[in-house]
C-alpha cells in the first residue's frame, strides 16, 4: 500500500494565503528521519479519494498502535540510497559509509520484527511494511568487519591479521631501537633534549646542529632556530623502510575487506532503497499520528457530494501559536474557540457578516486548511463527525480590510484575483472570499457583490464570503441555495466572541456600543430617530431573521439525529464484522485441530506448555496429549497447533 499522496493540483497562491505552509512547519517537528522530514516538506494535497482514503486509514492505524505502546523503531537509520545505488554499480565504499549502511540495515531488521509485533486489526500498516526484509546477515557481517569508530578490525581477514602483528613487531622493534640509542652516553650529549620525537611517521632524534655528523641517518626537519636537526638514525630508517611496505600491504587488505563489504552492499541494493522508501513514508505517517494525538484530531469522513461539516473547528496554526506563546510565558493563556461550519447542506454559498475583528476571516481560513489538511491525509482538529469533500481546487482572496482611502491599485489586485477565481470555479471547488465587495463606493460595492455571488452561485461551487455590507445581508433570502451566518458579539464586554452561527445575519450594533462608550444620550436619541425612520425594513429582517434561525436549528438536530444513527449503525457493522471474523477464526482453528496427528506440536493453555499429540478424537472434540511425563485428554478449545 502506497501512503504518498500525488503530485499537487491546489493553487499556490491559496496555500500560501491559508499558512498551509506553517501546518507542514510544525509537522516537521514530528518526524524522526531525514527522509520523513523531506516527504513532510513535499506534502501537497490529492484530489483521488481512494488515496486520501487509504492515507488516513494510515494515520488512524498508527495513532491505534501509538495507544498500544508500539511506536516504530527509527534510531540510526540514515539516507543511504544514493550510497547503495554506488555499491550497486562497483563503486568501493568507504569504511564510515559501510558503517552508516549497518546501522540503516539494524533499523530496517527492528521495523522487519516491528511488523511482526503489531496489532493484527493494523490490517493497513502491517500491509505497508510486507515488503521490508531482514538484511541483519549484512548488517552483522559489516560490523564483524568495522568498529563503532570506523575502524577495520585485524578479524576482518585473516591476511590483514598477519600483517598488523608484522607491523605490531616492527613497531616495537623500532622502539626497542630508540630506547637503545637514547641510553648511549656518547648520543645523549650531542642531542639538544633527551627524548626522541615524531616526524610523520618517523621517529627521530634532536641533534644540535654543530654535530650533525655523528649521527648518520636522515634528516626529516630542522628546528625554526635553526640549531636543531631531527634526524632518522639509519638503523631505524631501515626498519621504517620495511614498515612502508608492511603499511601498503595493510592498505590493501583494507581496500580489499572495504571491497568485498560494498559488493555485498551492492547485491542487497534493491531490497534497501524499498526499505528506505516505506521507512520514509512509516516516519510521515508517525508524525501526521503525533501531531494529532497532541492536537486532539480526528479523521474526518470524506464524500464525493461537495458536503462540509466542520464540528468544533479549530484553527491548528493559531491554537500552536497560544501554546507556544503559555509554554513561553510570553502571553497569557488563550483556548482558540471552535467553530460550527456547515456547507453543501441544504445551501451552497455561506454569507458572513458581523464586526470587524469578530472572526469572519478566521473562519474561511479554518474552514480552507482543515479542508487542504484532510487532502493531503491528514487528521483534522475539529469533532467526532465531522465531514469533508474532496475539492479540485480550493481558491482563496483573503486580504487586509480595504478602505475608500487604499490605492486603486490594491482594489484592482483584489478583482483581478476574484476574475481568475471565478474562471476556475465549478462543482469541485470552494470558494473563500474575504471582505466581498470592499474598497470601493458601498452601493457600487454591493452591487458587484452581487453579481459575484450570483456567478458563483451559478458554478455550483461551495463557498464562503465575508462581508461588512449591510446590502449582501438580503442575498440569502432570496436565493435558497445561500444562507446567512453571522459572528457573535458581547455587548457587555464590546468584544467578539469568535463563534460563527448559522442562519443570522451579524448586526452592527452600533447604537448599542456607543450607548455603552458614554457618548450623549441627546445624540444617541437623535440617532434612533433615524434609524426608525427605516424601522419597517428593518423589523421585516428581524421577522425573515427568526424564521431562518427557526429553520436552522431544526435542520441541526436533523443532521445530529442522522450523525448517532450513523455512528450506531457503524458500532452495529463493526461488532457484527468482529462476530463473523472471530466465528470464521474458530471454524479455521477447529479444522487444524481435526487434522491433528500423533506426534503434533501442540500448545496447552491449562499448563502453557507445549506438548506431543498421542491421538485425536473429533467426535469428542478431545485430544490426548504427552506433556512432561504424563498423558492428558484436553478439549479443543485448550489446545492450539504449534509450528515445528
Amino acid at each position: 500500500m502506497n501512503a504518498i499522496l500525488p503530485p499537487p493540483m491546489m493553487d499556490a497562491h491559496t496555500l500560501q494565503l491559508l499558512e498551509f505552509d506553517k501546518v507542514r512547519d510544525v509537522l516537521v517537528g514530528y518526524t524522526s528521519t531525514s527522509l520523513g522530514r523531506d516527504l513532510v516538506r513535499q506534502m501537497e494535497p490529492s484530489t483521488d479519494p481512494n488515496t486520501i482514503r487509504a492515507a488516513l486509514g494510515l494515520v488512524s492505524e498508527m495513532g491505534t498502535a501509538l495507544d498500544l505502546g508500539q511506536s516504530p523503531p527509527l534510531g540510526g537509520l540514515h539516507d543511504v540510497r544514493l550510497v547503495v545505488r554506488r555499491a550497486a554499480i562497483g563503486t568501493m565504499l568507504t569504511a564510515e559509509q559501510l558503517l552508516e549502511v549497518a546501522e540503516t540495515l539494524a533499523c530496517t531488521g527492528a521495523v522487519y520484527r516491528y511488523r511482526m509485533r503489531l496489532d493484527q486489526r493494523l490490517t493497513g500498516l502491517i500491509d505497508l511494511l510486507t515488503g521490508i526484509e531482514d538484511l541483519g546477515v549484512v548488517a552483522k557481517t559489516i560490523g564483524g568487519c568495522i568498529d563503532g569508530r570506523g575502524h577495520v578490525l585485524d578479524m576482518a581477514s585473516r591476511a590483514l591479521g598477519e600483517v598488523r602483528q608484522k607491523l605490531f613487531e616492527l613497531e616495537e622493534k623500532v622502539k626497542s631501537e630508540v630506547k637503545r640509542l637514547l641510553r648511549d652516553p656518547e648520543l645523549r650529549r650531542i642531542l639538544s633534549y633527551p627524548n626522541a620525537t615524531v616526524s610523520g611517521d618517523h621517529y627521530v632524534l634532536p641533534v644540535s646542529v654543530n654535530h650533525r655528523h655523528k649521527v648518520p641517518g636522515v634528516v626529516h626537519r630542522v628546528s625554526s632556530t635553526g640549531e636543531t636537526v631531527f634526524v632518522e638514525p639509519a638503523s631505524i630508517a631501515r626498519l621504517s623502510a620495511e614498515r612502508l611496505t608492511l603499511k601498503a600491504e595493510e592498505d590493501r587488505e583494507v581496500k580489499k575487506i572495504l571491497r568485498r563489504l560494498s559488493t555485498e552492499v551492492g547485491r542487497i541494493a534493491k531490497p534497501i532503497t524499498y526499505a528506505l522508501d516505506i521507512i520514509a513514508q512509516l516516519d510521515h505517517i508517525t508524525a501526521k499520528a503525533k501531531y494529532s494525538r497532541d492536537y486532539r484530531m480526528v479523521e474526518p469522513a470524506l464524500n464525493t457530494e461537495g458536503r462540509v461539516w466542520l464540528r468544533a473547528a479549530r484553527h491548528p496554526v493559531l491554537e500552536q501559536l497560544f501554546r507556544s506563546a503559555e509554554r513561553t510565558g510570553s502571553g497569557e493563556a488563550r483556548q482558540v474557540v471552535p467553530i460550527e461550519v456547515r456547507l453543501g447542506i441544504g445551501f451552497n454559498m455561506l454569507i458572513i457578516t458581523g464586526p470587524n475583528t469578530g472572526g469572519k476571516t478566521v473562519t474561511l481560513k479554518t474552514t480552507g486548511l482543515l479542508c487542504l489538511m484532510a487532502q493531503c491525509g491528514m487528521h483534522i482538529p475539529a469533532g467526532d463527525g465531522s465531514t469533508v469533500p474532496i475539492f479540485r481546487h480550493i481558491l482563496a482572496d483573503i486580504g487586509d480590510e480595504q478602505s475608500l482611502e487604499q490605492s486603486l491599485s490594491t482594489f484592482s489586485s483584489h478583482i483581478t484575483r476574484i476574475a481568475a477565481i471565478l474562471q476556475q470555479a465549478d462543482e469541485q471547488s470552494l470558494i473563500l472570499l474575504d471582505e466581498l465587495g470592499s474598497g470601493t463606493d458601498p452601493t457600487e460595492g454591493a452591487a458587484l457583490g452581487r453579481a459575484i455571488l450570483d456567478m458563483l452561485d451559478r458554478s455550483g461551487c461551495r463557498a464562503i464570503v465575508t462581508t461588512h455590507l449591510g446590502d449582501l445581508k438580503t442575498y440569502a433570502f432570496n436565493n435558497p441555495r445561500a444562507e446567512n451566518g453571522a459572528v457573535e458579539f458581547d455587548i457587555e464586554t464590546l468584544r467578539p466572541t469568535y463563534r460563527l452561527h448559522i442562519g443570522q445575519f451579524g448586526m452592527s450594533n452600533a447604537l448599542k456600543i456607543a450607548k455603552r462608550l458614554k457618548l450623549p444620550n441627546e445624540l444617541l436619541r437623535r440617532a434612533h430617530k433615524y434609524l426608525h425612520r427605516r424601522g419597517g425594513r428593518n423589523r421585516e429582517l428581524m421577522r425573515l431573521q427568526e424564521l431562518r434561525e427557526d429553520a436552522e436549528k431544526a435542520k441541526q438536530s436533523a443532521l445530529e439525529a442522522e450523525l448517532q444513527a450513523a455512528k450506531q449503525r457503524e458500532e452495529y457493522e463493526r461488532r457484527l464484522a468482529s462476530l463473523e471474523r472471530e466465528t470464521q477464526e474458530t471454524a479455521e482453528l477447529n479444522q487444524k485441530r481435526t487434522a491433528l496427528q500423533p506426534n503434533d506440536r501442540v500448545r496447552v493453555t491449562r499448563f502453557d506448555k507445549v506438548g506431543r499429540v498421542v491421538r485425536v478424537n473429533a467426535a469428542k472434540q478431545v485430544v490426548t496429549v504427552s506433556v512432561g511425563l504424563g498423558q492428558w485428554e484436553i478439549p479443543f478449545e485448550e489446545v492450539f497447533p504449534e509450528a515445528e
